[in-house]
C-alpha cells in the first residue's frame, strides 16, 4: 500500500508546477473575449482602442475580432484580406495600424464565437437584421455594448437599438456615446465619452476599462436610454446646423440652432422615456457630442453641401460622392424622428427637429 499511496503524492516541485498550470488554465477560462461587429471608420478606430486594451489589461484575451462586411476593392483584393495583411483598413481608416492584435473576419457568426463582450458598431439600419442573424448562435454570458446612433421605428412605436439587441439576443446592452470624431480619436487626440448602462455598474466599469486611454476618457452614468437617445438625436440636429452654413446664416445663427436642438433633445427623449436625466445631457454624450457633430461631423458637412445645392441633389448622391461608403445617420433618423411625432400628435413641439426632417 505504501509505494501506491507514495505514487499519488507527487513531489513538492510538481505540486507547485501543477498548480500553475491549473491557474493559467482557470485564468484564461475567465479571461473575456471581445468581437466588435462593425468595421468602418468608427468600428475601426473602436477596435484600435481595444486592441490597445486588451493586450495590456490580463482580464481580456489579447485577440480581437472585427466583423467585416466583405468588399472587393479596386486592386481586386478583398477587404478582409488587407486588413489582415496590412493592419490597416484601407477604405475606411487609412494611413492607421489597428493593432497586430486586432483579426478581421467576414464570417459573422464566426467572429462572433466564444465572445463573452460584443461591441455593435454598424449603421443602424443594418441592425435589426444582424441581430437576426446572431439569435442563439452567442454565448449566453455574453454582454453587449452599442455605439450605434439611430433608432427603429415600428407599429408599436419607437425602439432603441440597445433594446433591439437586448430584445433578439435576450442579453444586457449598455451603450457608448460621445463627443467622438472618429479620425481624430485614430490619431489619438483627446476625447471623451459615456457609458450607460441599465443596473449592473459592474458592467459598466468592465466597459470603461476596454475602451478608456490617455486620450480616450470614458465616464459611466445609469441612464442607457438618455445616452442612446443624445448620440441619436444629435444627428438630425447637426443636419439643421449643416443648413446654416451652407446657406451662409452665420455663427449666431447655428448657435441658436444647438441651443434649440438641444432642449428639443431633452424634451423628446423625457416624453418618450421619464426616466431619463436632466444630467445626461452635461456628459459627452450631451451637449458635448452636439457641440462637435454640429461643427464638424459628416452629416453637418453633407447638409451643408445639400444647401449649397439648393436641395437640387439629393442626400443619397452627396453620401454616395463624399463618403466613400460610409453612411450618413442624420437623414434616416430625422425621417423616424418625424414618424414618432407624427404618430403621437407632437409635430408643434418639436420645431427645430422637425424642420431637419
Amino acid at each position: 500500500m505504501a509505494p501506491a499511496l507514495e505514487a499519488q503524492v507527487p513531489q513538492g516541485g510538481e505540486t507547485l508546477a501543477q498548480n500553475n498550470f491549473l491557474n493559467s488554465v482557470n485564468d484564461a477560462t475567465h479571461r473575456s473575449k471581445v468581437t466588435v461587429i462593425g468595421s468602418g471608420n468608427w468600428g475601426s478606430v473602436a477596435s484600435k482602442l481595444i486592441a490597445s486594451n486588451t493586450l495590456r489589461l490580463s482580464s481580456f484575451h489579447d485577440e480581437v475580432r472585427m466583423w467585416v462586411y466583405e468588399e472587393t476593392l479596386p486592386c481586386g483584393e478583398k477587404l478582409t484580406d488587407v486588413i489582415n495583411r496590412t493592419n490597416e483598413n484601407v477604405k475606411y481608416l487609412p494611413g492607421i495600424k489597428l493593432g497586430k492584435n486586432v483579426v478581421a473576419d467576414p464570417d459573422l457568426e464566426n467572429a462572433v464565437k466564444d465572445a463573452n463582450m460584443l461591441v455593435f458598431v454598424t449603421p443602424h439600419q443594418f441592425m435589426e437584421g444582424i441581430c437576426k442573424r446572431l439569435a442563439g448562435k452567442i454565448r449566453a454570458d455574453a454582454e453587449a455594448i452599442s455605439l450605434v446612433k439611430g433608432m427603429e421605428v415600428k407599429m408599436e412605436g419607437p425602439c432603441m437599438i440597445s433594446s433591439l439587441i437586448s430584445q433578439e439576443l435576450g442579453i444586457n446592452c449598455s451603450v457608448l456615446m460621445g463627443a467622438n470624431i472618429a479620425n481624430e480619436i485614430a490619431v489619438e487626440k483627446f476625447s471623451e465619452a459615456t457609458v450607460g448602462y441599465r443596473q449592473n455598474r459592474e458592467v459598466a466599469e468592465r466597459w470603461v476599462q476596454l475602451f478608456y486611454t490617455p486620450y480616450f476618457i470614458v465616464t459611466a452614468v445609469q441612464d442607457v436610454e438618455g445616452v442612446e437617445l443624445c448620440g441619436t438625436l444629435k444627428n438630425v440636429v447637426a443636419i439643421a446646423a449643416g443648413f446654416v452654413d451652407g446657406l451662409e446664416m452665420g455663427n449666431n445663427t447655428k448657435a441658436a440652432i444647438m441651443r434649440l436642438g438641444l432642449r428639443e433633445m431633452k424634451a423628446f427623449s423625457k416624453l418618450l422615456f421619464p426616466s431619463v436625466k436632466d444630467s445626461t445631457f452635461f456628459e459627452s454624450c450631451g451637449v458635448a457630442d452636439l457641440i462637435t457633430t454640429c461643427l464638424g461631423g459628416r452629416n453637418r458637412k453633407v447638409a451643408e453641401a445639400y444647401a449649397q445645392n439648393g436641395g437640387k441633389r439629393s442626400f443619397d448622391e452627396l453620401e454616395a460622392e463624399m463618403l466613400q461608403g460610409q453612411k450618413l445617420q442624420g437623414v434616416s433618423t430625422a425621417r423616424e424622428v418625424y414618424e414618432v411625432l407624427s404618430h403621437r400628435g407632437w409635430l408643434e413641439l418639436f420645431p427645430s427637429l422637425l424642420n431637419s426632417a
